[in-house]
Parts: structure tokens; C-alpha cells; sequence
């Protein structure tokens, strides 16, 4: 019986990072059993790459969206570009997007007009979102509530049990990647282990957010086996019904066939 493949729902392949070696890591995370890596833009400059990225390479998917840290870089007819990418490449999802009160210098006002002007588009669209949230949980779900999309994942969760149950009241599937596995990660680990497995996807933010032992290092999807691992670790579960299960989590809030 083949193993179950497993689904990078969160990687940015087309990233400059992978420019020497794209073909070598894409050919290892295949041979490892990743049949689909999920590739978000991040500005209006990088639509292209990503739509060259899933193009050439077999079970990437785009999607297409203005993070909140480039936000110097957009301007409005961004959105109005995004909205015609999408009717032009019809990505799986519009992402990555969302709200992030870490980085110094990002106006609040300005990261929640994009973020409100793309869920406005996601639900014309009707697409589910990947959002990027960093200390602003309470503030996407509050535009959330008010602007309804067809579900998506909240990137890199982080947040409390409490936030978590109402993302996933909204339709939201929660990623999991390389932060679970560093042993200090104790919030993290609690959560991956007792969250319903219903509602966890797997991601690696390639090449962003490596694991611990290539800390310092670059993320590479490659690398989602062994998160997974660490994953059915924390849940005593056999790595087969891990792979199964975030994959089918996947599938469903993807719209995936």
C-alpha cells in the first residue's frame, strides 16, 4: 500500500533563497513524500515568479496576495492588480494576508485597509485566505467576523486555545510548521497535541522559519516529513495518519480535488 503523501500548505519556493538549487529541493521534498506545496505571494512584484514557480513545477499551487510586511510597497491599484492575477491564474486561495503588530514601523491603519480591501476580494472571488498574524489575533478575527470568507489557515498559529476555537467556529484550518519542533516551544506543543486533529494543517514557511536542527539555517520543503513527525510524536499517533489526515484537512479547506 502507498504511504500517504503530505501537503506543504505554506511555502515560498519561488524565493531568492532557492534560486541556486530550486530543482534539487523541489526533486528532494517529492522523494520524500510532499505532493503538493501551497506557493503565496507576498506583493504585486512577485505574482509573476510565483505563477513561473507552479507552472514548472508539478503540485505547486498559487496564491496570490499583499503581505502586511511589504506594505511600503503597495499602493491601491495593487488590489486592482491582484483582483485581475486572480481572475487570470485562479489561485487556490488569496494569501498571504493578514495583520502584523510585531514589526516596528508597519501602520496599523494602512496593514487594515489591505487586509479588509483583500477580504473583500477573497469573498467576491470566493476563495479562502492564508493570513500572516503576528500579536494581532483578536484584530483578524475581528474582520473576519465582519467581512465573511470561505474559510483558509491561519499561517503559523500561535495564538490561545480560545483564539483557535474561533477560527476554527470561522472555517479556519490552523498551520503547524518548524516552531513546534524547538523543545522551549512548550504553548505550541500543548496545542498541537490537543487541538482536534480536524482542524491542523502542516506548513514549512520555506524559507522562513526553520526547524530546530537546521537552525540558522534555510527552510526547505523537504524538511515537512520530519515535522510531521514531531507532530504525530506529540499526539502518539503512527506518521502514516498524521500525513493522512493534515493532507485531507488540506484538501478540504483548499477546495482541493
Amino acid at each position: 500500500m502507498k504511504a500517504p503523501t503530505l501537503i506543504d500548505t505554506h511555502c515560498h519556493l519561488d524565493a531568492a533563497e532557492f534560486d541556486a538549487d530550486r530543482d534539487r529541493v523541489f526533486e528532494r521534498a517529492r522523494a520524500g513524500g510532499v505532493e503538493a506545496i501551497v506557493v503565496p505571494a507576498v506583493e504585486r512584484a512577485n505574482f509573476a515568479a510565483v505563477r513561473r514557480t507552479c507552472q514548472r513545477y508539478p503540485g505547486c499551487l498559487p496564491a496570490l496576495g499583499l503581505h502586511p510586511m511589504y506594505l511600503d510597497r503597495h499602493r491601491p491599484e495593487c488590489l486592482e492588480a491582484l483582483g485581475a492575477e486572480i481572475a487570470r491564474q485562479r489561485p487556490v486561495a488569496v494569501g498571504e494576508i493578514g495583520l502584523d503588530y510585531f514589526v516596528p514601523g508597519l501602520d496599523p491603519a494602512q496593514q487594515e485597509y489591505y487586509f479588509v480591501e483583500q477580504l473583500k476580494i477573497a469573498r467576491e472571488a470566493d476563495l479562502p485566505v492564508l493570513l500572516h498574524i503576528r500579536r494581532a489575533h483578536d484584530q483578524v478575527l475581528k474582520q473576519l467576523r465582519r467581512f465573511r470568507v470561505k474559510g483558509g489557515i491561519a499561517h503559523a498559529f500561535n495564538g490561545s486555545r480560545h483564539q483557535a476555537e474561533v477560527f476554527m467556529d470561522l472555517g479556519f484550518k490552523l498551520g503547524f510548521g518548524g516552531a513546534m519542533m524547538y523543545p522551549r516551544a512548550l504553548k505550541l506543543r500543548r496545542l498541537a497535541a490537543a487541538l482536534p486533529l480536524g482542524a491542523i494543517v502542516l506548513e514549512t514557511d520555506a524559507p522562513d522559519i526553520p526547524p530546530a536542527f537546521a537552525r540558522g539555517g534555510r527552510n526547505s520543503p523537504e524538511y515537512l516529513p520530519q515535522i510531521a513527525a514531531v507532530l504525530a510524536d506529540l499526539r502518539a499517533m503512527a506518521p502514516d495518519a498524521i500525513a493522512a489526515a493534515t493532507s485531507a484537512n488540506a484538501r478540504q479547506v483548499l477546495g482541493l480535488a
